[in-house]
């Protein structure tokens, strides 16, 4: 299967492209805004396209299979920023992923677009973007997988996590990025996880076996 990644040069991203590159499933094609962060993806056995979300992404999507977005702006930007990347941004790419007959589509969200309202303060408006954008992916044609992780850390993978549609008590709680990027690439094929949007957290399941009962 041939993998756009969208963000890769970031740090969940990156970790996406290198666990598809020591696939024997996938091939990860790294979409990047600017061509000097090419040979560090390419070093990986990564492929690359150069293509801004805010623009023209046709030729970044022609020829893939799947598409992992997990581009954002992270709510560390100004409020039109996050706008245009993390709501604007993802729905140029599911259009386009739509036009183009490219079926698979997993999309990295966030605890708290059910409710971005009741989100801390700082992150409505992300939170807000996330939700637009995920709600559009659901009336698309695609075959999605909407993945939205709790709290981000740079730990150690543990390769366990708990999901549920909503997990109840959240509070506290983290994920190692390292185990969101695993979730992501591992949803491309698991079927269960087709038409489904949930939260996960560090739990006691193994991922693999977690996807099974999305």
């Amino acid at each position: 299967m041939k993998v756009l990644v969208v963000g890769a040069n970031g740090t969940t991203g990156k970790q996406v492209v290198e666990l598809l590159s020591k696939s024997n499933e996938h091939q990860p094609v790294a979409m990047l805004r600017d061509k000097k962060q090419a040979p560090d993806f390419e070093r990986l056995g990564s492929h690359t396209v150069i293509a801004d979300l805010e623009g023209d992404v046709s030729k970044a999507v022609e020829g893939v299979d799947a598409i992992i977005f997990a581009a954002g702006s992270g709510g560390n930007t100004g409020d039109d920023k996050t706008i245009a990347v993390d709501q604007n941004g993802a729905i140029n790419v599911i259009n386009e992923a739509q036009k183009q007959n490219v079926k698979r589509f997993v999309m990295l969200s966030s605890v708290g677009t059910d409710n971005p309202a009741a989100g801390p303060d700082g992150l409505q408006v992300y939170l807000q973007a996330k939700a637009v954008a995920d709600q559009h992916l659901e009336n698309s044609n695609l075959h999605y997988t909407i993945v939205r992780p709790g709290s981000l850390t740079n730990d150690a993978p543990s390769g366990k996590i708990e999901l549920a549609t909503t997990i109840a008590d959240k509070e506290g709680r983290t994920i190692a990025r390292a185990d969101v990027a695993h979730v992501l690439v591992s949803a491309l094929t698991i079927e269960d996880t087709i038409g489904k949007n949930f939260e996960i957290l560090t739990g006691d399941t193994d991922i693999e076996r977690a996807l099974q009962f999305a």
